[in-house]
């Protein structure tokens, strides 16, 4: 319900009231100008705290459950909404603002500051639960939404208040002023996160520091400039409160980096080498060394598992390898593994390889059982890597300029990868094809997710393609390769790896008869993977658009 206000003329004093009711005594140290300047600054730093909250919930959970629309769209909207019930539950706070406001800002410090950790100790220790739980990472996540909205949503009735009792002003004046600090704290905290807190303190740490910043700044400017509007009890309990508060983030910043590698450990298992943010994404490497079998995760994906990443290489190179294949081009593939079946291939002069995050290259050259498994692959003069995005370097390559192209890319599912795996991306590598040129896509499990896979091939299909399907199995089901990091369920992981080879005329997936033999797979494999994909044909599905995505 909303309450009648009479505006008051710019200037007038404050009304007269007993004290600590609305509309009371400015009872301040400083000038009231001065007060005025020192509020508009705590609205402003709240603000960008408040906003680095925001961020760093959607930023996590999209780095934990995938689906970055989706986990964007939820902590947005529960936030939005909780913002609503908070500013309506301040109303009753208003006779003792500042109380109330410093109460407020603890708590905001509080949940805000420690929510990511609390968020990565759920998913790294409950998640793969399931029953009951299997959702309980999302829920956890909705309740800190929901916590952070009612307490960012109180602050604004609260330093309104504040404001006014500082020097009464007309409402819409007092709004816009009060607004204008909140906006330019949130443009403030918003470049913050992605340029300052993200890359040099990590997520983790940043949102402890923002915490203790949104703690100490809330907590002065009630202690130090409203102090005579409070009791010497609320003194002194505004003072613990914030003194447990800048405690326990202070102790979880001492204990993050004990706490990641014990996460880690639980994500993971033990014998982890290599963890990392590249900038990117967080990349880890297990094993790999004294004869035990290498594990490449990036953002917590199993990308390569040295138990058969021969099965998902030779798949997916060699079919495409079976014509010309002087010049190759390789999308993604930073780990060198392509490369290495590419140049198994007699009659290769020349591979490019483009790859979006450095680190990973630098691992595939430098990392002792990474580089043994790609047989230093980069070290080969005839291979050219390039560090940038796969769509770029599609636009900015010339006609025909390749025999072969390898998209060796993330799964379709995954929300950055869509623009991967649109229409325009296929046109794009049918412009770069020589005549009789071939293009094969790593498209996703079939087994589980077959509506993307066939997607994939229709999207293929509508850029100008003929298509040829065709899978192979024997997955590790140890953990996810797909738009969901570990299932809940690890026995219903994806276990087979779906591929569409694409030509301008018809091709067929074989070996070719000139060419190295691979290891593993056969020319009866391949027929047979053929065959099974076809069996789960979906018929009639769209093409996938950058602006219409169907992933």
């Amino acid at each position: 319900m909303i309450e009648p206000h009479a505006p008051a003329k710019p200037g007038s004093p404050p009304h007269r009231s007993a004290r600590g009711g609305p509309g009371g005594p400015a009872l301040l140290p400083v000038r009231p100008g001065t007060g005025r300047f020192l509020v508009l600054v705590g609205v402003f730093v709240c603000a960008a705290c408040g906003l680095v909250y925001e961020l760093e919930l959607v930023a996590l959970a999209a780095y934990l459950m995938g689906d970055s629309v989706t986990q964007t769209s939820v902590v947005l909207s529960v936030m939005v909404f909780a913002m609503g019930l908070g500013s309506l539950a301040a109303k009753r706070l208003r006779p003792r603002a500042a109380a109330g406001f410093g109460a407020v800002e603890a708590a905001l410090a509080l949940v805000g500051g420690c929510s990511a950790m609390a968020l990565y100790a759920v998913f790294a220790w409950t998640g793969d639960w399931g029953g009951l739980w299997a959702d309980g990472p999302r829920c956890v996540l909705v309740a800190f939404s929901l916590a952070t909205g009612l307490l960012i949503g109180a602050e604004v009735p609260l330093l309104m208040e504040l404001i006014q009792r500082v020097r009464r002003q007309d409402a819409g004046g007092a709004v816009a002023d009060l607004f204008a600090a909140d906006y330019v704290g949130a443009l403030v905290g918003g470049l913050a996160f992605p340029f300052l807190l993200l890359p040099f303190f990590g997520q983790l740490t940043g949102a402890l520091l923002t915490g203790a910043v949104n703690a100490v700044v809330g907590g002065a400017l009630v202690l130090g400039l409203f102090r005579r509007d409070l009791s010497r009890r609320a003194r002194w309990l505004l003072l613990l409160g914030n003194a447990l508060v800048l405690a326990v983030l202070a102790s979880a910043a001492v204990l993050v980096d004990d706490f990641e590698r014990a996460a880690r450990h639980a994500v993971y298992g033990g014998d982890v080498r290599v963890a990392l943010q590249s900038g990117v994404q967080e990349v880890v490497l297990k094993g790999g060394t004294q004869g035990r079998p290498l594990d490449l995760f990036l953002d917590g994906r199993l990308r390569v598992s040295g138990r058969d990443e021969r099965r998902y290489h030779e798949a997916l190179v060699h079919p495409a390898m079976a014509g010309p294949h002087a010049r190759v081009l390789i999308l993604g593939g930073g780990d060198g593994l392509a490369a290495r079946e590419v140049l198994r291939h007699p009659g290769v002069d020349r591979v490019d390889v483009v790859e979006l995050d450095a680190e990973v290259v630098r691992l595939a050259r430098t990392d002792p059982g990474l580089s043994a498994l790609n047989r230093h692959a980069f070290g080969d003069p005839r291979v050219h890597v390039t560090i940038g995005d796969a769509f770029g370097r599609l636009r900015g390559a010339p006609p025909a300029a390749y025999d072969v192209v390898v998209s060796d890319l993330p799964d379709p599912g995954i929300t950055a990868s869509t623009k991967l795996y649109s229409q325009e991306f296929y046109g794009l590598a049918r412009r770069v094809l020589s005549p009789g040129g071939r293009v094969v896509v790593h498209a996703g499990p079939v087994e589980s997710s077959p509506r993307v896979y066939w997607t994939v091939e229709s999207t293929l299909r509508a850029a100008g393609f003929d298509t040829a399907p065709y899978r192979a199995g024997g997955r590790y089901a140890g953990f996810a390769v797909g738009p969901d990091r570990t299932p809940a369920d690890r026995a219903r992981a994806p276990r087979d790896w779906g591929f569409v080879l694409a030509a301008g005329t018809r091709p067929r997936p074989r070996l070719d008869p000139d060419g190295p033999r691979p290891l593993v797979l056969t020319d009866a494999s391949l027929a047979a993977g053929e065959r099974a994909a076809r069996e789960t044909r979906i018929a009639g599905l769209p093409a996938s658009t950058l602006l219409h995505p169907r992933y």
